[in-house]
């Protein structure tokens, strides 16, 4: 995993940070698909920056808890906001939650507001931890 995703993944729960490193590592055989984690852990002031832009909808989002990250793909070393790319990735990041016993969920299966780079841990499971 690149030095970005390590650091961005710092303060992220240890489930949801060790479901982003084994689907990364299973990804090069993907055909040059693979992905950075661009954000986790945030601060308030953060979040209320991306509310106020329009690029998150709410105050409690799970970044601020660190229960949540955010990924961009990469198909040959290239940032795409391709979503199909997303929904590729996902797979594999579900496959990888589901192996680890890792309830994961995927904003990019969300019906009103489908957040492609939005990985976040199940509220029911991970409320105390």
């Amino acid at each position: 995993m690149d030095a970005r995703s390590v650091q961005s993944l710092e303060g992220v729960h240890p489930a949801l940070a060790a479901v982003a490193h084994l689907a990364w590592a299973g990804l090069p055989t993907m055909d040059g698909l693979t992905f950075v984690v661009t954000e986790g852990l945030r601060s308030q002031e953060r979040q209320a920056q991306l509310v106020k832009s329009g690029a998150s909808r709410t105050m409690h989002s799970k970044h601020v808890v660190g229960k949540a990250f955010d990924i961009a793909a990469v198909v040959d070393g290239k940032i795409s906001w391709e979503f199909s790319l997303y929904q590729r990735l996902a797979g594999e990041l579900l496959a990888a939650a589901k192996e680890l016993g890792v309830n994961l969920v995927w904003g990019g299966s969300w019906a009103s507001f489908k957040d492609g780079v939005h990985f976040e841990l199940d509220d029911p499971v991970y409320n105390h931890a």
